[in-house]
């Protein structure tokens, strides 16, 4: 493997902090450069104190393409706000076909600008793996979706007739930017569900599903929690005849034997088990021909930036877990 120099355009933010973090750990990766326009000029550890004295550099206001194009193995990490990675992409292109950058740049992108975009692979690492080999434009799945299509894929095989799921996320899913729903004092005491029945990320869930060969009847709601870090979703279904927890278990255990970064547990899965890390802890329950499927990971990490990595390794030919083995600071 030849040396890989990375830009994140966006890396002031947090799926930019988690980049830098990881990266800097990666032994591929020979340099680390990062734009961020309101923050020019500053070190990194100006947006991420957790960085200073172990990632060095400044925050760009521009992406130099020139001298990504020095590089054996360009990497483009796109961690802007959704919508703006796809508004400047035009522009982009044309100056990555000026300087013979197109060609040889594998780009992965963490917003949602490309998630439904067929010549887009979509990032889920652990759902058919091998799509992700030589990659070069792919698309990050979203927290949330992660979290559901680890929980509903081994379902295709059944169908359930119908499945509910509920999942409460940290206040880190909304950015770095405060709002009415991120501010600490209006949701450090609360809890409470959004966009109920209608979530953006509902939609590549669906389509994976349904590349799976099942056309869900999912019902999702979403709930905000008074946690920084973390996704707990809950999946509950139907089982069919004759199935009983052993058997459910036996069926996720096998269905997720060779990913790395999937566990399984017993009883619940905890979030604080997660954060920080590119983990997801799956545990099953069942009753009465009832089923419960929860997921913990952490938003942040595999459902955003080391997942990200995750698809880096995969698309160039490594190990999943190069730069990524490291567990959760427990307790949170």
């Amino acid at each position: 493997m030849s040396s890989v120099d990375v830009l994140i355009l966006g890396a002031s933010g947090y799926g930019g902090g988690e980049l830098l973090r990881w990266l800097s750990n990666h032994p591929a990766v020979t340099s680390i450069r990062g734009t961020a326009r309101s923050h020019a000029g500053k070190p990194f550890h100006a947006q991420h104190p957790n960085l200073r004295g172990l990632v060095d550099g400044t925050f760009e206001a521009a992406p130099d393409w020139a001298a990504l194009a020095q590089s054996e193995t360009p990497v483009l990490f796109a961690a802007l706000p959704h919508g703006e990675f796809a508004k400047q992409w035009p522009d982009f292109q044309s100056e990555w076909d000026r300087l013979g950058l197109t060609d040889k740049l594998t780009i992965i992108d963490l917003s949602a600008d490309f998630r439904l975009d067929p010549a887009w692979v979509y990032g889920l690492v652990d759902w058919q793996p091998e799509r992700m080999r030589g990659a070069r434009r792919i698309a990050n799945p979203g927290c949330f979706a992660t979290a559901l299509q680890l929980a509903l894929l081994p379902l295709a095989e059944w169908k359930p007739a119908f499945v509910a799921v509920t999942a409460a996320t940290g206040s880190s899913g909304s950015g770095a930017a405060p709002s009415d729903t991120t501010h600490h004092p209006t949701r450090a005491n609360d809890f409470r569900a959004y966009k109920m029945l209608g979530h953006q990320h509902e939609a590549e869930v669906l389509r994976t599903l349904a590349v799976a060969g099942w056309q869900a009847p999912l019902s999702f709601v979403p709930q905000s929690a008074p946690m920084v870090r973390g996704i707990f979703a809950t999946a509950q279904f139907p089982l069919p005849a004759g199935v009983v927890e052993d058997t459910l278990r036996a069926h996720y255990a096998a269905f997720y034997r060779d990913r790395f970064f999937i566990r399984m547990v017993e009883g619940s899965p905890r979030v604080a088990a997660t954060t920080g890390s590119a983990f997801a802890d799956l545990g099953v329950a069942a009753r009465n021909g009832h089923a419960a499927v929860m997921v913990a990971l952490d938003n942040l990490g595999k459902g955003m930036a080391a997942q990200a990595v995750q698809n880096l390794n995969l698309a160039l030919g490594l190990p999943e877990w190069t730069g990524l083995k490291a567990a959760s600071t427990f307790p949170g």
